[in-house]
């Protein structure tokens, strides 16, 4: 056992019986650097990533390598999932460096953690133009030793390039109408017409962005836009990159048809369409788009929930394939052979309905599950049974590995959709789910200083200080959720955390966020981005917590942070739409106030005031935010002053500083947030 052994991440606790005395990212790593005058190797991965288990088994595991890598360096390993701010300093060094990035991401540092070279994945033995892993350690252990200098002069020169670099600057003030058309117009430029998504291969769920689509068509009545976003989503949910027999989507699908998936399925990518596809069913009554958010909903809590009530990061994607091998999309994927073993009589229909194959379209013979047929009739009963027995045979395949630290950030994502999926739906269970998720967060996560840390595990909280996207999910889960149940408390709670944004990750001088506190650990360059990627950026989704918190409270201070913020929307959204969606949605809640809404009835038992706050919370107006309690309440500011009307429970709609006459009526509340 080496170092890692005491650590809490799942992936470092994975190279725990590496023959590589591994270190982990800590100040003592780099005094051991100093001390015995070696260079660093940084190694960076996650637990679900295919190519970071591959590297581990082929250098790491190796004795060999093993040996030369203790004589000649320290080498220290990262979960970017636990340190999102290291793998950022880096993984921008390695792209500016590269011109691509990646994981595991390979670079190698001076005692004072400065990178003079860079890779991803390295091989073995030399191939396809790569030199092996051994050959660049050589190399580098050789320039080390006899080019010190030069190895001195380039490293600098890449941390004074580093600190040079400027984000793109912002604007002074927030997107307005033409800034929103133009990237509306950029997005149907780089749209794929046949498949649905942008871009070509790998096609990546572009989550963000069809939350833009969707408060666009809202706010506008765009059609274009809500066409975008009904046909990518129907393209997704009948592809091989959603789990046909569970339910949830993997990580992307390497090629344009979203038919073979990269098998990993990741907490924010499901909360994240899990959201989507419960907005688009309110948008257009979808009954795909009902099942799909169900089911990804149910593949949360079922395979993803933690015995602490939190949320657990990913399913790997590689399994055993039954016959001690651990191979990729082995869990899920499907022959004729396997269907009639299974199904018997059945197998024919199951084939011809989930694109089963004698050829396969995946390796060896093999199908990932898909709908393929838009035609034609099956017999939904037993569509049903044949789904419910291949589920059943598959549970009895050994399943992929889990990673069960839990990440605040992603929770907070999974939150809020599962909070809103189970107020749409009329299921308690999801909702239930979700305060679990929340009271994990405020009881292990948050401490007495309204600080976050990243991760817990086990119910244990980690070393790791909360960076900025931490604080902006763990806020919008809140407060979706104080919107859902009417409870105020989660409004504070929210409260607190947007508090820290304003002081600790905001420049004060451009109203700017850094992704890092002020006062965190001082890397090479502190983090800084507010493009959205995977998951929302947290410059973005703090500026998306910033303004509905504003809206709830009436604060002046957070409405003017969320308006600073989104001044880089409007240099960005234009140029480069695809990787600043949430920034758009969040820009398109803006301009449409966003819209508050408060609900006052006698109690929560009040069948009339349930359907006034059930009408409210399907209004799709734009980041529109939801009070719900008693006139005498003080859960929420937006309840101040609201009475009964004629002692009927009544529902106040204002926006922009002008209030509405209110309305006791679903059918005339529903005409006010159209």
């Amino acid at each position: 056992m080496n170092r890692l052994a005491h650590e809490t991440s799942p992936y470092l606790l994975q190279h725990a019986d590496n023959p590589v005395d591994w270190w982990p990212w800590s100040a003592e790593a780099f005094a051991e650097a100093r001390r015995t005058n070696k260079p660093v190797l940084l190694s960076v991965g996650y637990s679900s990533c295919h190519w970071c288990h591959v590297m581990a088994h082929e250098s790491f595991e190796d004795q060999g390598t093993a040996d030369y890598l203790n004589e000649h360096f320290v080498s220290v390993k990262v979960d970017r999932e636990e340190r999102p701010d290291v793998d950022a300093v880096y993984m921008e060094a390695v792209q500016a460096a590269t011109g691509h990035g990646g994981w595991p991401m390979t670079v190698f540092l001076t005692p004072d953690a400065e990178p003079f070279y860079f890779g991803t994945y390295y091989p073995p033995a030399p191939r396809h133009g790569m030199p092996s892993f051994r050959q660049v350690l050589e190399g580098v252990q050789q320039a080390w030793t006899t080019r010190r200098e030069e190895v001195g002069e380039v490293a600098g020169k890449i941390v004074r390039d580093l600190a040079q670099r400027e984000i793109v600057r912002q604007a002074a003030e927030a997107p307005g109408e033409q800034e929103l058309a133009q990237a509306l117009l950029g997005l149907t430029r780089e749209y794929d017409p046949q498949r649905g998504g942008f871009g070509g291969a790998p096609k990546f769920p572009p989550s963000m962005v069809l939350e833009f689509l969707l408060r666009h068509h809202a706010r506008t009545g765009a059609e274009g836009a809500l066409q975008m976003a009904v046909d990518t989503c129907e393209r997704m949910a009948r592809g091989g990159i959603y789990d046909q027999l569970g339910g949830g989507f993997a990580r992307y699908s390497v090629d344009r048809d979203w038919t073979v998936p990269h098998f990993e399925k990741m907490l924010y990518d499901n909360a994240l369409l899990c959201r989507v596809y419960a907005h688009l069913w309110r948008a257009t009554g979808s009954d795909l788009a009902r099942r799909v958010a169900l089911e990804t909903a149910d593949f949360l809590v079922r395979e993803l929930r933690t015995p602490e009530g939190g949320f657990a990061s990913a399913l790997d994607a590689d399994s055993d394939d039954g016959t001690g091998r651990h191979v990729e999309g082995a869990y899920y994927v499907w022959t004729p052979a396997q269907l009639r073993e299974v199904l018997g009589d059945d197998a024919g229909l199951a084939a011809q309905y989930f694109g089963v194959t004698e050829e396969g379209t995946f390796e060896h013979g093999q199908s990932v599950l898909r709908l393929p047929q838009t035609e034609g009739v099956f017999d939904a009963e037993k569509i049903a049974s044949v789904r419910r027995r291949l589920f059943d045979a598959r549970a009895r395949r050994p399943a992929p590995g889990r990673d069960d630290k839990v990440v605040a950030a992603w929770n907070g994502l999974a939150v809020a959709a599962l909070a809103e999926t189970g107020a749409y739906f009329g299921r308690p269970d999801l909702v239930e789910a979700a305060l679990g998720a929340a009271d994990l967060l405020v009881r292990v996560h948050l401490d007495e200083h309204a600080r976050l840390a990243r991760t817990s595990k086990d119910g244990r909280v980690g070393p790791n200080a909360g960076v900025l996207e931490d604080y902006g999910d763990v806020a919008e889960g809140f407060l979706a959720l104080a919107s859902v149940t009417g409870e105020g408390v989660w409004l504070d709670f929210a409260g607190l955390l947007l508090d820290q944004v304003l002081v600790r990750f905001t420049d004060p001088a451009t109203g700017a966020l850094f992704d890092t506190a002020s006062d965190a650990e001082r890397l090479i360059r502190r983090p800084q981005d507010p493009t959205d990627n995977a998951a929302p950026s947290g410059w973005t989704a703090a500026a998306g917590a910033l303004l509905g918190y504003a809206a709830h409270t009436g604060s002046e201070a957070h409405r003017v942070a969320a308006e600073r913020a989104l001044g880089v929307v409007k240099t960005l959204g234009p140029r480069v739409p695809r990787f600043i969606g949430w920034g758009l949605a969040v820009a398109e809640a803006l301009l449409d106030g966003p819209r508050e809404v408060a609900v006052v009835g006698p109690g929560p038992d009040d069948e009339r005031t349930a359907a006034l706050h059930r009408t409210a919370l399907l209004g799709a107006a734009p980041g529109a935010v939801v009070a719900c309690g008693t006139p005498d309440g003080d859960e929420f500011p937006l309840l101040a002053g609201r009475t009964l009307i004629d002692g009927a429970p009544a529902a106040y709609v204002c926006r922009g500083f002008v209030c509405d006459l209110p309305v006791t009526d679903p059918e005339a509340l529903r005409a006010k947030l159209a």
